[in-house]
């Protein structure tokens, strides 16, 4: 076996990116870091009440040896636990510069509405 198959074969850890949330008017805004991964590198999907995200860091090999190597090296994964309230079918997903956007939405039944007095 040559030391490219093996290197192939080799398994990276997990990475837990660093993750940011807000909400904004029914909104669950996520700010996902995902640095060294590009939008065909990630999965996003829903399974039931978990929402999983995954992505592939492209590992460039130096010509050389490292030196200094203070980015850590594997695959990203991050899952959350979502309850009935998020609406599955209205997700939005957006890479820029190393860190994916996401949108969930709440059902409309789920938001809080006024009662208006008669």
């Amino acid at each position: 076996m040559s030391d490219v198959q093996v290197r192939e074969e080799k398994k990276l850890p997990r990475i837990q990116p660093f993750c940011s949330i807000c909400e904004d008017d029914g909104i669950l805004n996520l700010r996902i870091e995902m640095p060294g991964v590009d939008k065909n590198g990630i999965v996003v999907r829903i399974e039931k009440n978990e929402l999983l995200i995954e992505g592939k860091q492209k590992l460039d090999e130096p010509a050389g040896k490292w030196l200094l190597q203070e980015r850590r090296r594997g695959n990203y994964f991050k899952r959350f636990i979502i309850d009935e309230s998020i609406d599955r079918e209205k997700v939005d997903a957006k890479m820029q510069d190393g860190v994916l956007h996401l949108s969930l939405y709440t059902r409309e039944s789920a938001k809080p509405r006024k009662i208006e007095i008669k």
